[in-house]
């Protein structure tokens, strides 16, 4: 059954299908095991058959609702409400079109896409069929930033007029996603680390600028640490098989992916379905096949580890977000500017001040601290609320302050593009407002 817009149905359970089965999409259809009043996974399709038949298992769907490409799956009368895309980043804009032609509305991974033409085709595909397209910035739906963006929304520091972001991406981190890993090349993902890691922080900026639109970007980055001739004398190719410092090693993949067990949802296939290897063919797995067991300084990467990006809204304000790989600790920090006071926090830390001047107080400011609960799962908590707004959205129900319709979410993306062309071309980029206004229903919000 098709929900129509601003249609609400309080019984029965919203249905969608998973659009590639790999972690982050089942993180999200892990919310109809959570709400099956709410949420029903109705089909799968991946082109890999395992995927396909654990997927099938977990969610108990009919063989003839697994399919091994979108084309398989939009090729039979539409059976859901919605798609949850969790494709690569390069399958992102190219799958949901046709899902869109075929009439579901789509929930999609982020980045929107690997290019700004086609995010912009994507926009265009979803007005013209009247569908609805929600962006998994998870972030907005963290307790930390949702709780700063209520305070923006109240005016307790005015206007804004300075926005600083810094995402520090910690040394196992970096190594696993952004050299070794799917992101480490930007020709092989499609996306570059700004816009796979953080396309979030550039969706913050414009949050909570409520909406403003970006006109011109500069940055500069470059890859300073993870090249063959920073490589410590010593390494090897491959830790596991010519490494004469592989055990004193911190990026060391005996020591991170075996005796630490980090990321292992990511350096042992399909573990996020049950999959895992047995623990005496791991090591033979990071000596032999495994992208994870190369050495750091002897990858294919091409990922910068750290970038510095400057943004000019159309009001004047300004805006700054710096990128740091291999740092210690991992964190998000934030600082707001507005005309009545301040507010910065880190997520990490699981709470924010908000500082406003005074000629009385002994510093000349006062402080408040806003304590937050920051949940332990990924992203602060803001997975499973943002899949709850799209149930919500599909439902036609009141939706979110945290909303991440395509339509506001293009802003820092095309943040990203430009900052991303002004590293590479060493020079100041333009952005043309009038192409983001184009959107129907665009919103300041």
């Amino acid at each position: 059954m098709q929900l129509n817009k601003g249609m609400t149905r309080q019984q029965e359970p919203v249905t969608a299908v998973i659009v590639g089965a790999g972690h982050r999409a089942l993180i999200y259809a892990g919310y109809a095991e959570q709400h099956p009043d709410e949420l029903r996974i109705v089909g799968v399709a991946d082109p890999d058959p395992l995927r396909r038949e654990q997927t099938a298992s977990r969610f108990r769907l009919p063989a003839d609702r697994t399919f091994a490409t979108v084309e398989e799956l939009t090729a039979v009368p539409r059976f859901a409400d919605a798609a949850i895309n969790g494709t690569m980043d390069h399958l992102h804009v190219q799958t949901t079109i046709p899902l869109l032609r075929a009439g579901y509305d789509v929930l999609l991974e982020k980045p929107i896409g690997v290019s700004e033409a086609e995010v912009l085709d994507l926009q265009q595909t979803a007005q013209k069929y009247g569908r609805r397209v929600m962006i998994c910035h998870v972030l907005r739906y963290a307790p930390f930033y949702a709780a700063i963006r209520r305070q923006v929304e109240e005016g307790a520091i005015g206007d804004i007029v300075n926005v600083q972001t810094v995402e520090a991406v910690s040394f196992h981190h970096m190594a696993m996603a952004y050299v070794r890993g799917k992101w480490g090349n930007s020709s092989r993902c499609g996306s570059t680390i700004l816009m796979a890691k953080c396309c979030h922080d550039l969706d913050m900026m414009t949050w909570m600028l409520q909406g403003k639109k970006p006109v011109q970007v500069s940055s500069f980055g470059s890859l300073t640490r993870f090249r063959p001739d920073k490589a410590p004398e010593g390494a090897g190719t491959r830790c596991l098989v010519d490494c004469a410092i592989e055990a004193s090693c911190e990026y060391s993949a005996r020591r991170q992916y075996l005796e630490k067990g980090l990321w292992d949802f990511y350096i042992w296939e399909n573990l996020h379905l049950g999959q895992a290897p047995a623990e005496e063919e791991k090591e033979d797995i990071l000596r032999h096949r495994s992208p994870y067991g190369r050495c750091v300084w002897h990858c294919d990467n091409d990922a910068v580890d750290t970038q510095a990006v400057i943004v000019e809204f159309e009001d004047g304000s300004t805006a700054t977000h710096n990128l740091v790989g291999a740092t210690a600790k991992p964190c998000r920090t934030i600082h707001l500017t507005g005309t009545l006071g301040e507010i910065q926090g880190s997520m990490e830390d699981g709470s924010f001040t908000i500082r406003r001047p005074d000629l009385d107080a002994p510093r000349r400011y006062t402080e408040e601290k806003v304590a937050v609960d920051v949940k332990g799962e990924m992203h602060g908590g803001g997975d499973l609320r943002l899949v709850a707004d799209f149930v919500r959205m599909l439902r036609g129900e009141t939706l979110s302050l945290s909303t991440t319709s395509l339509e506001q979410s293009i802003y820092g993306h095309r943040i990203g593009f430009a900052a991303d062309r002004s590293r590479i071309e060493r020079r100041t980029v333009a952005i043309d407002v009038s192409a983001m206004a184009m959107a129907k229903g665009d919103s300041d919000q």
